[in-house]
């Protein structure tokens, strides 16, 4: 155990206020972090790339005024690019190649105060739900390292789950951040699409199916990230209206009834067991406290086959340029438009 015997007690708005207040130090921070990781990492393996020298500097440096001055962050070693660090993608070929800049996201997680110590296990270009890539091997579940802790932002969910950071980059095309939240006891949200940014290598990713946001602890925290993230960047395909009010002061609001819709059928073919479904049998509260109603539609047969097909065209397609871009990259030769 650390010297801050207390720090997985706080979220990562907790831990900046501890920063804020002289209570701690980023440096003292930054060695808890290091040293959780030094620890834990070999039973769960979320860790890929460790960035102690980096995180080390940062700590010790002049840091920007954000919501989370000071906090321990880790990022997803797929898309969010910094400068001088091999962005992998899980992959054997890449695993080696710097990054020439860092990713638009990646400076604005700076500019909100965090300081970066490393980047996470995931998935051979992000396309499953598990996390266990051959170049660097399977990540671990913390709550039990012989179950999974889902994917694509296993490493992640793993991370924060296992107290190492309380919050860390992710991404989600088809649940990439949903289900490690869910394997993990964690909170996770897919932000709208252009809601974030993707640039300055990427503009639109999977067919805008792709968004970048964190894993974290709380909602808070994940609504005041939001907060010192979101907005379009330069050359991005579009711009989403900014939210009404901060994303922060949403976590306050009652939210008023709601109404789920649900299904039993899977549009790409695996049943529901019964362990799974339905949750309200499982749940200790009543769902009717929470002002929440369920509404059952019924698909015609004729409207599942494209859900299937559509993700399988998108994913063939996305590999393809991945590899082709990826390759290009690496030899430092460029890649025309025109041959994705």
């Amino acid at each position: 155990m650390g010297k801050f015997a207390e720090y997985e007690r706080y979220d990562a708005m907790g831990l900046a206020e501890l920063v804020g207040t002289k209570k701690v130090s980023p440096t003292e921070l930054f060695q808890e972090a290091a040293d959780r990781i030094e620890r834990l990492n070999p039973t769960v393996n979320a860790v890929v790339v460790r960035m102690d020298e980096q995180g080390r500097q940062t700590a010790a440096g002049e840091l920007p005024q954000g919501p989370f001055t000071g906090v321990p962050f880790l990022i997803k070693d797929l898309l969010a690019a910094y400068a001088g660090v091999p962005t992998s993608y899980g992959n054997r070929v890449l695993k080696n190649i710097p990054a020439a800049h860092d990713s638009e996201l990646v400076r604005r997680f700076k500019n909100s105060g965090v300081v970066i110590l490393g980047k996470t296990n995931t998935p051979e270009f992000g396309l499953t739900g598990v996390t266990e890539p051959e170049v660097f091997g399977p990540c671990r579940n913390p709550w039990n390292p012989a179950h999974t802790p889902g994917g694509s932002s296993g490493g992640s969910g793993a991370a924060v789950a296992a107290g190492m950071v309380p919050m860390a980059s992710a991404g989600d095309g088809g649940g990439s951040i949903r289900i490690p939240a869910a394997c993990c006891g964690l909170f996770g949200i897919k932000p709208s699409r252009g809601r974030n940014p993707a640039g300055p290598g990427h503009g639109r990713i999977w067919q805008d199916a792709v968004q970048e946001h964190v894993i974290s602890r709380s909602v808070r925290d994940s609504a005041a990230m939001l907060d010192a993230t979101h907005g379009g960047d330069v050359g991005a395909p579009y711009i989403v209206r900014p939210p009404e009010r901060p994303f922060l002061d949403e976590v306050l609001q009652e939210p008023g009834s709601l109404k789920i819709a649900f299904s039993t059928r899977s549009p790409i073919g695996p049943r529901f067991t019964t362990i799974a479904w339905p949750p309200r049998k499982t749940w200790p509260v009543s769902w009717k406290t929470w002002g929440i109603t369920w509404k059952r539609p019924n698909p015609t047969s004729t409207a599942w086959p494209w859900p299937k097909a559509t993700l399988s065209c998108i994913s063939a397609r996305w590999v393809r340029i991945s590899v082709k871009w990826k390759m290009c990259w690496g030899a430092r030769r460029a890649l025309p438009m025109s041959s994705l």
